[in-house]
């Protein structure tokens, strides 16, 4: 459903009958649809970086190239519910915050368990702040492509892979990345 309409206008009910279950029964596992909404976003992040996870058989360009190819695909497939989730309504929820907070650091995390600079380099906070930016450039960036596909997707993946090294700004991982 997620696929077809925005988390905050599927009613309890229209879940329900999807289901083949009573309102009554969803609520016996959810106190509210506020809580229903929570766990599905939940299970839709889980999906979300299992989906996205680097397959570490590739070189790290590679790894890279994937993960983006995966993340652009995914958000594809779940437009209005990732528009909603960083965007609609429901985003300004603390919950959902939260949730996209963390998906966001388990992101940066993976990025940068990958890199090839050192946990001890003075280097590294400089490039973990880039990373987080990173990210927020790709989630506005893909947006605006899933509104109005002014490029190609090849051409989206070519800059979203590209635009890490150079705005990390570190001769170690653009080096590493064009090997």
């Amino acid at each position: 459903m997620l696929r077809e309409c925005d988390l905050e206008d599927i009613s309890v009910t229209e879940i329900a009958d999807r289901a083949g279950i009573s309102r009554g029964l969803l609520f016996h596992y959810f106190s509210s649809k506020q809580d229903f909404q929570i766990a599905i976003l939940r299970e839709a992040n889980a999906e979300f970086l299992a989906r996205t996870a680097p397959d570490r058989d590739l070189d790290l360009f590679s790894m890279l190239r994937d993960a983006v190819e995966r993340y652009i695909d995914y958000v594809s497939e779940n437009s209005s519910a990732y528009h909603a989730l960083l965007r609609g309504p429901v985003s300004a929820r603390p919950e959902m915050a939260e949730l996209v907070a963390n998906a966001r650091q388990a992101t940066a995390e993976r990025i940068l368990s990958e890199a090839p600079i050192p946990v001890e380099d003075p280097d590294r906070p400089r490039l973990a702040l880039a990373v987080r930016g990173w990210i927020a450039f790709v989630e506005e960036v893909v947006l605006t492509w899933l509104r109005e596909e002014p490029i190609t997707r090849e051409a989206l993946v070519d800059m979203l892979v590209a635009s890490l090294p150079a705005l990390a700004l570190n001769a170690d991982l653009a080096a590493a990345l064009q090997q």
